[in-house]
């Protein structure tokens, strides 16, 4: 059999798929209202949590970000989970508490690190929350002051049981394709939102029904991930889990960005070939229509996309090395130069994450990663 008609649909319905889905959710979905009782008066109390290890260089930026947010101290608490720092991180927090004694902010302290949502799920189980929305947050990075008033509005309809903001990555004086991937991204989540839910959330910042996290069980921990996951948990027990788009965070680009890229994609593969099951294996699982369409695309998006281009790719290299075909070649030659456009480029370096991620599985899945 000829490999290069395999070659080439294996190629179509990789490209074709997710551009299909991004126009018809960008035209049809992202232009809807939201639908939802949004009530600018809502001031619920708000619980942020904040796990550290190894922060000394940021956290006292991160702590007056929070500090500066456009609402009231009395309804506004921090928590601060220290998993075992070694940098002078928990001195920082000690004396940044002494001099800001207008906002309630309790210290947690782990004996080891153990990763993220251990660490969450650690604070969670003290149950010494005053809030009715708790939020994580990472210490790398920054909200813009009005993102908690912007957020907690949506809380104000029943329906709603996690919002999680966009994403935006601060500028590293250098060319970069992220805020390309992010800027995809965000839209597509946001239309996913309006449909129904996203079932991938970002970790910068994402709130939570208090309640609703006691009664899914705290986080799950076979993934890692503070965000999808347990937003997703939520959105299969018949909430909306949303992403809203008038609140941007930044996050810090580091220097090990692709493989932080990679670490974050073990934890999504994880995420979809679980989460469905274990909210199942609860008992906590209530059909939608409108989600199951969104998680049975982004699942073959995450887990089966990523491999039709390796395939296409190995079956057109194959094809030129045996039989030296010229449209092989062509189209190999085609998909090169179309690596200097970035939009192209950022979709072939996302999916390159997605294979090696599948492949890291096989071995083990980091949930504590070194600095």
């Amino acid at each position: 059999m000829p490999l290069e008609p395999l070659a080439l649909t294996l190629a179509l319905v990789h490209f074709g798929v997710p551009l299909a889905y991004y126009w018809y959710a960008k035209t049809v979905w992202l232009p809807k209202p939201w639908n939802l009782k949004l009530d600018e008066a809502y001031k619920p109390k708000v619980t942020i949590i904040l796990p550290t290890y190894n922060e000394a260089r940021i956290i006292e930026e991160r702590l007056n970000n929070l500090y500066e947010q456009d609402y009231p101290k009395e309804l506004l608490s921090i928590v601060v989970v220290d998993s075992a720092s070694t940098d002078g991180t928990l001195e920082l927090v000690e004396k940044w508490v002494m001099e800001h004694k207008d906002i309630e902010c309790k210290i947690l302290r782990e004996k080891c690190r153990r990763g993220m949502v251990p660490a969450i799920n650690y604070a969670l189980k003290t149950n010494e929350f005053s809030g009715d929305i708790i939020v994580f947050t990472d210490a790398d990075a920054l909200w813009p002051t009005t993102a908690l008033k912007n957020i907690v509005k949506y809380f104000a309809d029943e329906r709603v049981g996690v919002v999680t903001a966009s994403v935006t990555y601060r500028k590293c004086g250098k060319p970069t394709t992220e805020n390309v991937y992010r800027s995809y991204y965000n839209r597509l989540r946001v239309a996913e939102s309006k449909k129904h839910s996203t079932p991938i959330h970002n970790g910068p910042l994402i709130a939570f029904r208090k309640d609703l996290l006691y009664k899914m069980g705290l986080l799950p921990e076979y993934t890692g991930n503070d965000d999808s996951t347990p937003a997703s948990v939520a959105a299969f027990m018949g909430y909306r889990a949303i992403q809203i788009d008038e609140v941007v965070v930044e996050e810090y680009i580091r220097k090990k960005q692709f493989w932080r890229k990679v670490r974050r994609s073990q934890h999504l593969i994880i995420h979809f070939l679980k989460t469905k099951k274990y909210v199942k294996s609860k008992n906590l699982y209530k059909y939608s229509k409108d989600l199951e369409i969104i998680w049975r695309i982004e699942w073959f998006l995450h887990i089966v996309n990523p491999w039709l281009l390796a395939a296409s790719f190995t079956l057109f290299l194959l094809s030129c090395m045996t039989s030296l075909s010229p449209f092989s070649f062509g189209v190999l030659s085609m998909g090169t130069l179309l690596l200097g456009s970035k939009a192209y480029r950022t979709w072939i370096l996302q999916q390159l994450c997605l294979v090696i991620a599948a492949i890291k599985n096989l071995k083990s899945i980091e949930i504590a990663w070194s600095k």
